[in-house]
């Protein structure tokens, strides 16, 4: 076997919902070994990852493992400190999304990946979804300036609940699920960002004074383009229209249909798109539209489990064919500026003017 089809030895931190699902995409997938699982606690682990070895502390354990690659799955106030301190021990790292809870942090992260010459993915989940990348396509054909309307609420209970509580200890639902969605607005209208608005509101007594467990943001484009998104995790959140995607641009739309029994609180029906719709502006002499909407059936997209293998695969293949990943990072950086820019707005009352993107 040569060195460049030897498995590529990974060391996965954090054992949660996202944690465990890469780590079954590196169990699955011959291309890898797991070394070791990093978790401060011991989780109920699927069967196929029981076998592996539980070590409670990251930085001892890519110490005495040694491993090749380092997938960072912990809450996000410790990307930006692990992915660092993996690239300064010589590894390849797959970090989950937000890549840092500050920019200078998220920099911080890119400039430690340039430096030591690996590569560095994040966990942009819908870039490797078929059905999204064919709405980012047809957006794209439509051309700008183009009005996105996106949110993703959950109404959340019990152990969903108590994570959405965990993860408000660090981060504000507008980021942690925002960044998503404010890298498909990028990705369409490729304009700079101008200007970020936010507001939001705590709506329950169990998370910290400062934090808002609803909350929306505006974000203005140079071409024109305008953006919103909202998201609220809770039990007080409503379940109606909790999933909107929807694209408007001066030719038509594009958007996304939802089945009307998806749950808010189910995380396959978070990148799901049943039906994308297509819908163009274009009218006869008669004022009437001339050709009907498009319905496009995304029949057979992958689920949950599928896009964390898909991920996966496409971290080996960055590696393995030295795929430059100049602009994934850039476009992290980019949409999370974004949505800490909406956060700042919730806090300060006051619209966010954008600078130039700092050159790494």
């Amino acid at each position: 076997m040569s060195a460049s089809d030897k498995p590529i030895r990974v060391l996965v931190a954090g054992l949660g919902n996202m944690g465990r699902s890469h780590a079954l995409a590196y169990h699955n997938n011959p291309g890898f070994e797991i070394v070791g699982l990093v978790n401060r606690s011991t989780p109920d682990l699927p069967e196929e990852l029981r076998g592996y070895k539980i070590h409670s502390d990251f930085e001892a354990a890519l110490i005495k493992l040694k491993p090749d690659l380092c997938a960072v799955c912990t809450y996000s106030d410790t990307h930006a400190d692990y992915a660092v301190a993996a690239f300064e021990a010589g590894c390849d790292v797959f970090v989950e999304k937000p890549l840092a809870t500050t920019v200078a942090d998220a920099e911080r992260v890119v400039a430690a990946a340039k430096k030591a010459g690996r590569k560095l993915v994040i966990g942009y989940i819908l870039r490797h979804h078929p059905s999204w990348m064919r709405l980012i396509e047809e957006a794209r054909k439509l051309g700008g300036p183009y009005v996105f309307r996106m949110n993703l609420n959950q109404q959340s209970s019990g152990p969903t609940w108590e994570t959405h509580k965990s993860l408000m200890q660090t981060t504000s639902p507008i980021v942690d699920c925002g960044v998503h969605y404010v890298d498909v607005m990028c990705q369409i209208t490729d304009a700079r960002p101008l200007e970020v608005r936010g507001m939001g509101l705590r709506l329950s007594d169990e998370i910290a004074p400062d934090m808002c467990n609803y909350g929306q943001l505006q974000v203005l484009f140079e071409d024109g383009s305008v953006g919103w998104y909202e998201a609220g995790w809770g039990p007080m959140i409503s379940e109606t229209a909790f999933f909107v995607k929807d694209i408007i641009s001066p030719k038509g739309s594009v958007s996304i249909v939802m089945d009307p029994n998806a749950k808010s609180d189910d995380i396959d029906a978070h990148t799901k798109t049943s039906v994308i719709r297509l819908h163009t502006a274009d009218t006869g002499p008669d004022g009437k539209f001339t050709r009907p909407d498009q319905d496009m059936t995304m029949a057979g997209e992958p689920g949950h489990q599928e896009l964390c293998d898909r991920e996966q695969a496409f971290m080996l293949k960055a590696i393995r064919e030295d795929i430059d990943l100049n602009r994934h990072m850039a476009d992290a950086v980019a949409s999370l500026r974004i949505c800490l820019a909406a956060d700042e707005s919730v806090r300060t009352g006051q619209a966010v003017k954008l600078q130039e993107p700092v050159k790494l």
